[in-house]
């Protein structure tokens, strides 16, 4: 059964920093896409960042690049989000998403929501201004 879990969300003053992590499970980690999705009240889900699995490369949405940074524990199954210079923008939930074969993610979707599989169930960022 796949599983994806997050955790590290919480309450921060901007400018401040918070790290989340995504533990996964159910399948194997390296050939996997995790990506970093967020949804604001009344707004659509957006893409923030994804990782390729042992290819290692990294995607940002421009609104985070530069202040947030994608890495994974290939050993702990885990993928983590270090948010630096937050923003009261970057207030809303945040979701981690995995597709099982990152090999197959369409070149230029790496941020599309549909190109994920399965979905944890959220962990709330407020930034505080």
């Amino acid at each position: 059964e796949v599983q994806v879990v997050e955790s590290g969300g919480g309450l921060v003053q901007a400018g401040g920093s918070l790290r989340l992590s995504c533990a996964a499970s159910g399948f194997t980690f390296d050939d996997a896409a995790i990506g970093w999705f967020r949804q604001a009240p009344g707004k659509e889900r957006e893409g923030v960042s994804c990782i390729l699995g042992s290819e290692g490369s990294t995607y940002y949405a421009g609104s985070v690049k530069g202040r947030f940074t994608i890495s994974s524990d290939n050993a702990k199954n885990t993928v983590y989000l270090q948010m630096n210079s937050l923003k009261p923008e970057d207030t809303a939930v945040y979701y981690c998403a995995a597709r099982t074969s990152w090999q197959t993610v369409v070149a230029g979707r790496q941020l599309f929501v549909d190109e994920y599989h399965y979905w944890g169930q959220g962990t709330q960022v407020t930034v505080s201004s």
